[in-house]
């Protein structure tokens, strides 16, 4: 192991709950008990969804069970990216039509600004920072991605989207070997553990009841089964994200993907004055096993990507913890993006997992003859999403109930998407892992030949996919 990744605290959940707490455990459920909607999952989507029923409907009963705490899962290990990215739009054109994709789009936009609008209306401090995202390209592979990607971004509405050289780049971000680079408005950082926090009392203090150490084994119609009692309700709402392979009957329903992240040691303005990044955008690329990070709030760089993608079997992690090849691999790539940055040190490691569905798009549903609904599937693209589901899972519920009408969030295309489930074991893990295999050597074929094309072997590995 490197010196600069010796002694990193290593799982603990994230480094955001390491920087703002662990919270307090809320009480489990007690008994069987009784609501009018139930909801599965205390993150983003969970509670999100709590938060508009409750202000569109008051009088609902509302409960919130999570296996753990608020914000365990990926909601709490995220890489703080509040942008207007979702996982399935380019299907849902094909699928549904051009302006179905516009009115998607549109809605992701807005979402952004819905974000920030409740984090400030129930004071809770998040540490946004309105910067917009960057996505940059390193190689001309890249660069034809990119230009491709900007221009499917623009005929979506995307009007006020800018395509930088690499001169304009580095004026934003001085990332080594930068080509080009492609920026939004629509994105913001911020720090995921405090935004979840804050919704969990912004929840509770609308009346919303959450149980936390409450492990949901089975929902089925009108019921959620834990091992302390059932709730019993007309609506059972599932917002698992990637731990819904853990529910029975849900093994193959959505693959539950890891992601892994580091963060560094606060830097100095030396160090800062090297690498630029005055506007705090949030910070991409255009490679097939691509990066993601931040400037946080407190002047780190939170810094992530894939690792070890896929575990047999579908099982997840314990609390975070990262293999040690994973946590060098990401210092690589920080020190390859910031070559000033190759001696300063990573202090902490983790890991999560985001839920990926087999057509990888991100959807939302209301099964009106049983009440049973979910939402999820986001891909890693969940910080904003969730939100907008939420208020879509909200609306769905309202128009079932007699309590709304049909809405624009109603008729929007990922509403009520059905996708085949994935393969069975051993298919399924050795399809993920020779995926992410063939997006690696895709990335450092591209790197080595400075070709202008996408590798075929990235091409071929998407038709795979089903991406």
């Amino acid at each position: 192991m490197s010196s600069m990744t010796s002694g990193v605290v290593n799982g603990g959940v994230s480094f955001w709950f390491a920087d703002d707490g662990l919270p307090a455990v809320r009480a489990p459920l007690a008994g069987d008990a009784a609501a009018d909607v139930v909801i599965v999952g205390g993150g983003y989507t969970g509670l999100w969804t709590a938060y508009y029923l409750k202000k569109t409907v008051p009088f609902l009963r509302v409960t919130v069970l999570e296996r753990k705490f608020c914000g365990y899962g990926a909601s709490g290990r995220n890489g703080g990216w509040l942008y207007n990215g979702i996982a399935g739009r380019d299907r849902y054109a094909r699928l549904h039509g051009h302006e179905a994709a516009v009115r998607l789009q549109r809605a992701m936009n807005a979402t952004v600004d819905e974000v920030i609008r409740v984090a400030q209306a129930e004071g809770i401090d998040a540490g946004i920072h309105r910067g917009g995202v960057l996505e940059v390209a390193r190689t001309p592979a890249q660069l034809a991605r990119l230009k491709a990607f900007h221009e499917r971004e623009l005929a979506v509405g995307e009007k006020d989207r800018e395509l930088y050289g690499a001169e304009e780049t580095a004026r934003r971000v001085r990332v080594a070997d930068a080509v080009g680079s492609s920026w939004t408005p629509h994105g913001a950082r911020l720090h995921p553990v405090r935004l979840v926090k804050g919704l969990a009392a912004a929840v509770e203090a609308l009346g919303v009841t959450i149980h936390e150490s409450t492990p949901v084994t089975e929902i089925r119609r009108k019921h959620a089964v834990t091992p302390y009692g059932t709730v019993r309700a007309p609506y059972v709402l599932r917002c698992t994200e990637g731990f819904t392979a853990g529910l029975k009957g849900q093994r193959r329903t959505w693959l539950p993907m890891n992601s892994s992240m580091v963060v560094t040691e606060p830097l100095s303005e030396e160090h800062w004055e090297a690498v630029g990044w005055a506007g705090r955008e949030t910070l991409g690329d255009m490679a097939h096993a691509y990066m993601y990070a931040q400037r946080t709030p407190d002047g780190r760089i939170a810094l992530g990507g894939r690792g070890v993608p896929y575990r047999f079997g579908s099982r997840t992690d314990n609390d975070g913890t990262t293999q040690a090849a994973t946590v060098e691999a990401l210092r690589e790539v920080l020190a390859g993006f910031f070559p000033s940055l190759a001696g300063v040190r990573i202090e902490h490691a983790w890991s999560g997992v985001l839920g990926v569905p087999r057509d990888w798009c991100a959807s939302v549903t209301l099964d009106r003859s049983s009440g049973l609904g979910w939402a999820g599937g986001y891909v890693g693209s969940g910080v904003a999403t969730a939100n907008l589901a939420a208020r879509t899972l909200c609306d769905l519920v309202a128009l079932d109930s007699g309590q709304g009408g049909r809405t624009e969030l109603t008729e929007l295309p990922w509403v009520g998407h059905k996708v085949r489930r994935w393969e069975p074991e051993p298919l399924r893990w050795l399809g993920v892992r020779g995926l992410y295999a063939a997006y690696r050597a895709a990335d450092r074929r591209e790197q080595s030949t400075y070709a202008a094309d996408s590798s075929r072997l990235a091409r071929v590995a998407d038709k795979v996919a089903g991406r």
